[in-house]
């Protein structure tokens, strides 16, 4: 049977609103939990989406809100660690209310976000608990389908856009990891690749790396950014030891730029080696993020 219904868990959010939009345009019924309605209804609108007051991080109220639905989407992701929210908490504790709450209700099929690298034993707290929430997904007894993209780029995305405002004010940007390899990948073709799997029972008890079609350099997408605003800073990468020095006084910033946790997810390409899932071809980056980097952004 076709899925009718679904509850994104981070619907409101960078990915999350494309995959609704998709979603409504279809004709299916989309429930997206939120700390404040209003807000919710405001970032969503015009789009027919029930927007529910909740706390995911209940499960008691997450069995409510699973019920009556025949998917479940889990975008919730952190990439610091802030304000008492743990990697372990956001990624690992409620994966697994996710999966016994979805049992409960009887919503079967579960599309689960993770990031490239992800494994138990990953270099970073990032990447190991990611890899810890799969391994819960796997083996939770649900139709599951995991995701695993590199870096996303969109137009409210913040990386290149941080790199963009950045360069602004910044005519010589000390970078670290200068010659860490990712491969970024729109938004949209990440949100296409959700609701295309959706009813595909091929991608049941798969994980799909989704990437773009070209590798990148960290000092080659920050250069790229900044030029789409009509900046060339000069890129001075730091060395290993003045990387992670910087990194612990940014910790400290209440806006954390990077991280050392950040640093050590660095140390594994972000790259995938197989094609874009489900027929899709992926946006190329240079046809899509200049139209949103220009000389005339904020």
């Amino acid at each position: 049977m076709a899925i009718q219904s679904v509850c994104i868990l981070g619907g409101t959010g960078f990915v999350g609103r494309h995959i609704v939009r998709l979603l409504c345009a279809q004709g299916v019924a989309v429930r997206v939990p939120t700390r404040s309605a209003d807000k919710a209804r405001q970032a969503l609108a015009p789009l027919p989406v029930e927007a529910v007051p909740a706390d995911v991080q209940d499960a008691a109220q997450l069995a409510r809100l699973f019920a009556g639905i025949d998917a479940v989407i889990n975008l919730v992701g952190i990439l610091h660690e802030q304000g008492g929210q743990t990697f372990q908490q956001a990624h690992v504790g409620l994966a697994g209310k996710v999966i016994e709450a979805a049992r409960s209700a009887g919503a079967g099929r579960l599309l689960h976000m993770s990031a490239l690298n992800a494994a138990p034993d990953g270099p970073s707290a990032y990447l190991r608990s990611k890899g810890e929430a799969e391994r819960l997904v796997r083996a939770g007894g649900l139709q599951a389908t995991i995701f695993r993209p590199s870096v996303i780029f969109g137009a409210e995305d913040s990386f290149l856009n941080l790199f963009a405002k950045l360069a602004k004010w910044a005519p010589v940007m000390p970078l670290a990891c200068a010659d860490a390899k990712f491969q970024p990948v729109w938004v949209e073709d990440v949100a296409r690749a959700f609701v295309h799997s959706l009813n595909d029972a091929a991608s049941i008890g798969q994980r799909c790396d989704l990437c773009g079609p070209q590798v990148y350099r960290l000092r080659e997408l920050v250069a790229f950014a900044a030029a789409c605003r009509g900046r060339h800073p000069l890129i001075v990468p730091l060395p290993g030891a003045v990387a992670y020095a910087q990194a612990t006084v940014m910790e400290w910033l209440p806006v954390k730029l990077i991280t050392r946790d950040n640093l050590d997810s660095m140390r594994l390409d972000n790259v995938c080696g197989c094609a874009f899932p489900f027929g899709i071809a992926p946006a190329r980056m240079e046809d899509i993020a200049p139209q949103y980097l220009s000389a005339t952004g904020p």
